[in-house]
């Protein structure tokens, strides 16, 4: 029986894991290239520590990396519990994992951050970053929709990577 902790199962999902947060940043970075969606996760995230931009994309997209391994080993525990390691099922996961932050964690997020003004306030000198309302609307109209599918995309390659034989 294989278990996470067992060395070939760490570095298979780190590296797997790592090729997933990829390919999420192309479609999210891409979609913000093209216009179709104002939305930067390492920005945001970066800002909660720094209120310079050019470090807090830096410092950002260091913890979003990181928090793309989290959730890579965290979707690795929910693949081994259910016994079903497909990239149809990686799929899945990620549409939830992308309506949860879309639906539950983008809107609480002014009241939590601090350079993030709420809908209800308005800016301050402090918080002069955008709100993204629900759903990121508030970042264009597409952010849901390139959310979701980036994150489809995060959750197919990890399912698809992450052989049977890890698993059971």
């Amino acid at each position: 029986m294989i278990h996470l902790w067992q060395p070939q199962v760490l570095l298979h999902v780190a590296v797997w894991g790592f090729v997933a947060t990829s390919a999420l940043s192309i479609v999210l970075q891409g979609s913000q290239g093209l216009g179709l969606s104002r939305l930067s996760l390492p920005f945001l995230i970066g800002t909660l520590f720094t209120g310079n931009r050019d470090r807090a994309s830096v410092y950002g997209f260091t913890f979003y990396i990181v928090g793309g391994w989290i959730f890579a080993f965290m979707y690795y525990l929910v693949f081994s519990s259910v016994q079903i390691p497909h990239w149809w099922f990686g799929a899945l996961i990620g549409a939830v994992h992308g309506l949860m932050l879309l639906v539950v964690v983008l809107p609480i997020l002014p009241h939590m951050h601090p350079r993030i003004a709420t809908e209800f306030d308005g800016p301050t000198a402090l918080r002069r970053l955008e709100p993204p309302g629900f759903m990121g609307l508030n970042y264009g109209r597409s952010t849901p929709f390139s959310t979701v599918v980036g994150h489809m995309i995060y959750g197919a390659i990890l399912g698809a990577a992450i052989p049977s034989a890890l698993c059971y």
